[in-house]
């Protein structure tokens, strides 16, 4: 049965063909539309024009306005924008701009086309903000050579309009993507704020440039900004721009992904809101804080926040947009009957909201939420009324939202052309605005219906314009915060799967493309580490794996596997040899008798640690080698392999290659075993014998704060490579602080940093971190920490060893952690481990890996696989949980 006919929205919904061209961009500035308008960072208010003409009698009629001055204009138009009445708002402005450009006031004209600005923005019509900003600052003085702003005069009412110019300017230019000259403008008007002695501007203009360097990718100097100003606005008294400021600060530290600090906030600005009973600021701020703590995980205090917000809202925009969020965090945790419940409450309040941005997304956000739970009919009616709205205002993201949201509504009810029509028309306007950030979606949408219709080398072509888009909006996808605007593993990870899966059904001559597939491969695990730090991390100089393979170290094999519905897809590369494809599941008598290869994984990783379950876990290890490795068994033999390197993926990066088990014998009794983040790598360099100089530190008692348990092997090992003559004094206990590190790093090169401490790995950055005297080092740190000698020195470190940390518990993804240490400490190879073990064996392990290691004749992958058959063959330590957990990242030479 169809869903709606089609032709009724012929008028709305005109054909397009698609753009064959992908236009890159940086903007990125609505995802979940309603989220980020209550996410607001700025509380940015109407420039003001100074008192210059005596006040005279407003009166209204019809809602046709007459004033007696455009001052009154001015501040007629603020009270229809704070209303939401935006195309009132502009008729007004206008008015008012046509009156002081008639009487020659160059101030006041300029104060109402940067609000006419303001006013364009919401409503989406970024052109004619930008035309507007631009002849109101040419009015106050605009910008000679070089874009330096010229400043006509230094009187006060000249100097705070411009200021407020300037503010609204920073807004524009984030929404427009130019984030970095965002940080410019954000700060003259911080200069101008100064001078003026305003400290709510200097707020304002501080908390823009926070915004403008985190999504160029800063993550450091925002963060920076926001402490300073955290502990300047609670040295204030108490004031509803306090309150204002506070809750400004505290969507700052959401979106960064600081959620803690976002909520301690939040609270400080809810309590003074209360205190000073502010109704509007106490509604915004519970919302506030119902997104914060349902990014922690807190649903029932996500509810409690938004149905307070709700309860107590003055505006109603601010009602339905926490009503909404409510309803999407009911449907996501399938309380659908409530979530039923609530949708007639929130569809009768939008004939009441007036038509702009913030309510058009509104509705698409709240038609998105509700698709797959409601009547398919009225979702598409709310669809298509929103998409009529945004054309009727000029706000073509909108459009191009709505048609893309209303295609997905065909495509889940089997109707693909009419969904292909919408997709193809939703992408053609987001391509020409350069809306990027939206239009990998609609060419991943326009993916799938090409490939359900049989067109799989059109469906291929749209994945890889998806791709590509993805790849030009790299620095903007990690800016913005993972877990409450942007869900990675929803929105991005599966069209680079999906595409993988396509590429590898193509047949033909030089079919599949298997140097496209792990090129693909690759893309996907740039994008999770990018997507982990929040920042696209890896920008140095590496070198392609296949030359060291082919050249270089002619003994080693790379692995690239891929988990693609829950079944294994393998692309091996030999020395010397073109690529080969394994699908090692194919040979299933169906696919229902196929074994769930995340089922495998997890029970593999739940046996290696726990005690009598040696069968079980050679049981799903074996299962594992049989897909992995037994079906090129043959040509590894053939090739003189004796390196295995392991490019791995989701959970395959939880378990340690070398615990494969053949039926006989584990991988590592026959080979070397080495994991890569990505195809590329440092320039590979070997350890030079008799050169090699350890900085060696280590906590054997933590610090009192922090729980976890002692380590007492911890001297003992330290007290192993002094032995070898590999170090001359160690960091131990109340001596390994993060200063003292840092301090030893400079004082002289070392080839090898050695941290014997608890650690922790985590999907999340925030959550990584090693353990020393004085608290947390996190990952982020370790980027300055390890290569603060980079300035007066050029020596690399050639190997960074972690020897007691773990990674996070119940964490499928964990693993992600030890990929970030490995990239953010610049090392050629990091030696880590996957779980703490805590007693003599991690000692004996260590003083035999660089005992092998200083001999000079092994690489670093050999010296711990020797390592390992050490504890292997000692009957006190033969289990895998004590030889297993080392895994070596990076260079293996």
């Amino acid at each position: 049965m169809a869903l709606i006919n089609f032709a009724q929205f012929k008028s709305i919904l005109q054909r397009l063909l698609l753009a064959k061209r992908v236009v890159k961009s940086s903007v990125f500035y609505v995802v979940l539309f309603t989220l980020v308008f209550a996410l607001t960072i700025t509380p940015i208010t109407f420039a003001k024009q100074p008192h210059t003409h005596l006040a005279g009698k407003i009166t209204s009629q019809n809602s046709q306005f007459s004033a007696t001055t455009p001052h009154q204009l001015l501040e007629q138009g603020e009270a229809l924008y704070q209303a939401g009445n935006l195309t009132q708002a502009v008729t007004i402005l206008q008015q008012a701009n046509r009156i002081y450009q008639q009487q020659s006031d160059r101030l006041g004209q300029a104060a109402a086309l940067s609000n006419l600005c303001l006013v364009y923005q919401q409503l989406g019509s970024l052109t004619e903000a930008s035309e507007a900003i631009n002849t109101s600052l040419n009015l106050l003085g605009g910008y000679g050579k070089k874009q330096q702003l010229q400043i006509k005069t230094q009187k006060p009412e000249w100097l705070e309009v411009l200021a407020q110019t300037l503010d609204i300017q920073t807004g524009l230019q984030l929404a427009l993507g130019q984030a970095d000259i965002s940080v410019e403008t954000a700060q003259q008007a911080e200069e101008i704020w100064k001078q003026l002695g305003n400290n709510a501007g200097v707020t304002r203009s501080r908390i823009n440039q926070a915004q403008a360097w985190r999504i160029s990718g800063f993550y450091g100097r925002a963060l920076k900004i926001l402490d300073s100003m955290e502990q300047q606005l609670k040295n204030e008294a108490n004031s509803p721009l306090k309150a204002a400021a506070l809750r400004s600060l505290g969507n700052a530290w959401q979106q960064l992904g600081e959620l803690d600090k976002s909520q301690e906030t939040l609270q400080l600005s809810l309590e003074i809101a209360k205190g000073l009973q502010l109704s509007p600021e106490m509604s915004m701020t519970e919302f506030s804080l119902g997104n914060t703590v349902r990014a922690l995980g807190d649903t029932k205090g996500a509810i409690a926040h938004y149905q307070q917000a709700a309860a107590i809202a003055v505006q109603p925009l601010t009602k339905v947009q926490a009503q909404i969020n409510l309803l999407s965090l009911l449907v996501e945790n399938k309380d659908i009957a409530a979530a039923k419940e609530l949708i007639p409450r929130i569809q009768s309040q939008f004939v009441t909201l007036p038509s702009n941005q913030a309510s058009i997304y509104a509705s698409i956000n709240f038609a998105d939420t509700i698709i797959k739970i409601a009547n398919k009919e009225d979702v598409a009616q709310i669809l298509a009324n929103s998409v009529k709205q945004a054309k009727a205002i000029g706000n073509q993201r909108g459009e191009s939202y709505g048609l893309g949201i209303l295609g997905g509504l065909y495509e889940q009810n089997n109707q693909w052309q009419e969904a292909q029509d919408l997709t193809q028309q939703a992408l053609f306007i987001a391509q020409g605005i350069n809306a990027s950030d939206i239009a990998y979606r609609w060419q991943w949408q326009l993916g799938r219906l090409l490939k359900v219709k049989g067109n799989i080398q059109g469906a291929i072509a749209a994945y890889d314009a998806a791709v590509s888009t993805l790849q030009s909006l790299r620095s903007d996808l990690v800016s913005v915060n993972q877990q409450v605007q942007f869900n990675f593993r929803d929105s991005v990870e599966p069209i680079y799967r999906q595409s993988v899966q396509l590429l590898l059904q193509e047949s033909g001559q030089g079919k599949p493309d298997l140097e496209k597939v792990r090129q693909r491969i690759e893309a996907l695990q740039l994008a999770e580490l990018d997507n982990f730090f929040r920042e696209a991390c890896l920008n140095n100089q590496f070198v392609v794996l296949d030359k060291i393979v082919d050249q270089d170290n002619p003994n080693t094999a790379i692995f690239y596997p891929i988990i693609l519905d829950n079944k294994l897809e393998v692309v091996l590369k030999l020395p010397k040899q073109p690529l080969i494809h394994i699908s090692p599941q194919n040979n299933c008598p169906s696919q229902n008798n196929c074994e769930d290869v995340e089922g495998v994984i997890t029970k593999m990783r739940a046996a290696i640690v726990q005690p009598n379950t040696g069968k079980e876990f050679k049981k799903q290890s074996q299962k594992l080698y049989n897909w992995l490795i037994k079906p090129v068994e043959v040509d590894l033999q053939k090739s003189g392999v004796t390196t295995l390197v392991f490019i791995l993926d989701g959970s395959l990066r939880n378990i340690p290659m070398s615990a494969l088990y053949d039926g006989q014998n584990y991988l590592v009794q026959k080979y070397a075993v080495a994991l890569s983040p990505g195809l590329q790598l440092f320039p590979p360099k070997p350890l030079m014998p008799g050169k090699i100089n350890v900085l060696a530190g280590g906590l054997s008692q933590p610090p009192k704060n922090e729980n976890f348990a002692q380590l007492p092997y911890v001297k003992e090992e330290l007290d192993l490579i002094q032995k070898l003559g590999l170090t001359k004094n160690t960091l131990l206990d109340q001596d390994f602080t993060k200063k003292n590190l840092e301090q030893s790093i400079n004082v002289q090169p070392f080839g090898v940093v050695h941290l014997a401490t608890h650690g922790k790995f985590s999907s999340k950055a925030e959550e990584t971190f090693i353990l020393a005297a004085n608290g947390r080092i996190y990952v982020r740190e370790l980027d300055g920490l390890l290569k603060s000698r980079e300035q007066n020195r050029t020596e690399q470190i050639e190997l960074l060893v972690l020897s007691a940390c773990e990674t996070a518990a119940g964490d499928n993804r964990a693993v992600l952690g030890l990929a970030g240490v490995a990239i953010r400490a610049g090392a050629r190879s990091t030696l880590a481990s996957l779980w703490q073990i805590g007693d003599n064996s991690t000692a004996l392990f260590i003083g035999e890996f660089y005992r092998q290691l200083t001999t000079g004749k092994v690489t670093k992958a050999e010296a711990l696989r020797l390592a390992q058959l050490k504890l292997l063959n000692d009957s006190a330590y033969s289990r895998p949980m004590y030889w297993s957990p080392y895994v070596l990242v990076g260079n293996w030479l």
